[in-house]
């Protein structure tokens, strides 16, 4: 039995290794975001969004909205667009070969009818059907086209685009209504060199919705959704913040992000061969400015808020996180070479390398250490006390951190009702004892799927938005 004593006792310092490091790059993390989220804080001034909505410096928007089967929530999206405080822009409704009515009720309810556009093909995508518009909404374009995938979406709406930056937003999602004055200030701040901007993404399950708007901020009432609240506000406030800092963020959220027009063409538009084509399209940026080198610059503002619908299933919510792997993971086979890659900066060397090792390596490991865990017992690696201390000290690093991004969080809104910092912070610690694990292992499903090379995103459902009493 000593072989079987070294291999496990290796094995099992590897998987602290691996924590400890990761636990310090958490840490880090915490530090870099408050710095940022304090500089972007003393830039409010220099920046105020009724400053940019009135003295014209604001670049036309074209924002393109992606559907496919979403007939209970787009006409509420549209309308949430149309009403947007923005100087000059257009919403591009792309009806992606929906099988339910969601080209219908855009008809019916906004009026539109068959209009003509001249376009230019800059992208690849499948064919368009038609294109439907109303002299009541000349800001609105609706685009039906044959089925390509989200990816495909964007490609017909960047081509029918006429403005020099364009926001891609998720069907399902509202916008603040100034979040696109937000979200323009760094291209204000940067204009040669800005070419990308990601906005934050909150959970509007629970919040109450009046014509496209969030009229009352509320927690979810399904503890699914609810756990999800601490997760989204943890990844956007610490890691976000953290990678904009260090100039090595890889991914801006598919639900909202700003681009320039000529960068997105220059790449190819979005890739057809990857489920994370919100990741795959600003890797690809990043690799193209630094191969060429080219100054350029990717920024997150946290006080840009788009609202998304949380899953509220098991079921759901497993397809949205294995599909987020894979995606994952297809966008970094593609681009291995800029892993550990010192010619790529700190997109090759901290940002591709850390996805690589913490979100890769780190799921299979974390799960192999919890089915060791009685074979450590059984041959004395470990003993039971040593693993209970460990792991309490694990969860209560995991609250900690938790409990930093919800101050964070206070930074940001200075509205945060003391109710809800309770029931989040409940929601920090309850998230140790069995959803951590399930992500954990809806990953390494995730990296199965991406193995056997499954395609396509998998049903999510819909919900309609809640309206005021």
């Amino acid at each position: 039995m000593s072989w079987l004593w070294y291999i496990v006792r290796f094995f099992n310092g590897c998987v602290l290794a691996l924590l400890m490091m990761q636990s310090l790059i958490y840490l880090a993390q915490l530090v870099i975001a408050f710095l940022e989220l304090r500089h972007h804080r003393r830039s409010l001034s220099r920046s105020d969004p009724w400053w940019m909505l009135t003295s014209g410096v604001a670049l036309p928007i074209s924002i393109l909205v992606p559907a496919h089967n979403e007939e209970e929530t787009i006409v509420e999206n549209v309308r949430s667009m149309l009403a947007l405080h923005y100087p000059d822009f257009e919403v591009i409704v792309i009806n992606d070969g929906s099988k339910d009515r969601t080209l219908a009720v855009l008809i019916e309810a906004l009026g539109l009818q068959k209009i003509e556009r001249v376009w230019h093909a800059d992208v690849q995508h499948k064919e368009i059907l038609g294109l439907y518009g109303s002299p009541r909404y000349p800001r609105l374009l609706l685009v039906d086209k044959v089925n390509g995938g989200k990816s495909d979406a964007l490609n017909a709406g960047i081509n029918l685009s006429r403005f020099p930056l364009f926001c891609a937003v998720d069907a399902d999602s509202l916008l603040d209504h100034d979040s696109l004055l937000q979200v323009m200030r760094p291209f204000i701040e940067e204009p040669e060199e800005m070419v990308a901007v990601g906005g934050r993404i909150c959970i509007v399950n629970g919040c109450t919705v009046k014509s496209g708007q969030v009229v009352e901020i509320a927690l979810p009432t399904r503890p699914l959704a609810l756990l999800q609240s601490i997760e989204y506000i943890r990844a956007f406030l610490i890691a976000r913040l953290a990678w904009s800092r260090l100039g090595a963020m890889l991914i801006i959220s598919g639900a909202f992000g700003l681009f320039k027009r000529t960068a997105a063409v220059q790449v190819g538009g979005y890739s057809h061969d990857t489920v994370g084509e919100d990741m795959e399209i600003v890797v690809k940026l990043h690799r193209h400015f630094r191969e060429r080198d080219q100054k350029y610059q990717m920024r997150f503002v946290a006080n840009s808020v788009c609202w998304t619908q949380a899953p509220e299933t098991l079921g759901i919510l497993r397809r949205q996180r294995s599909r987020w792997q894979r995606g994952m993971m297809q966008s970094l086979a593609k681009h291995r070479t800029m892993i550990f890659n010192p010619k790529y900066g700190p997109v090759g060397t901290i940002g591709m390398s850390y996805f690589f090792l913490f979100d890769i390596i780190g799921p299979v490991v974390e799960l192999a250490g919890l089915l060791l865990v009685p074979v450590s017992c059984y041959l004395g690696v470990v003993t039971p006390h040593f693993f209970l201390a460990w792991l309490a000290l694990t969860f209560t690093y995991g609250v900690f951190l938790s409990a930093s991004s919800l101050l964070l969080e206070m930074m940001v809104t200075r509205t945060t009702r003391p109710k809800d910092l309770a029931l989040l912070m409940m929601s920090a610690v309850l998230e140790n004892f069995g959803y951590r694990q399930l992500n954990s292992f809806w990953r390494m499903e995730g990296i199965w799927q991406f193995l056997t090379r499954k395609q396509g995103w998998g049903a999510m459902q819909r919900t309609k938005f809640q309206k005021p009493v």
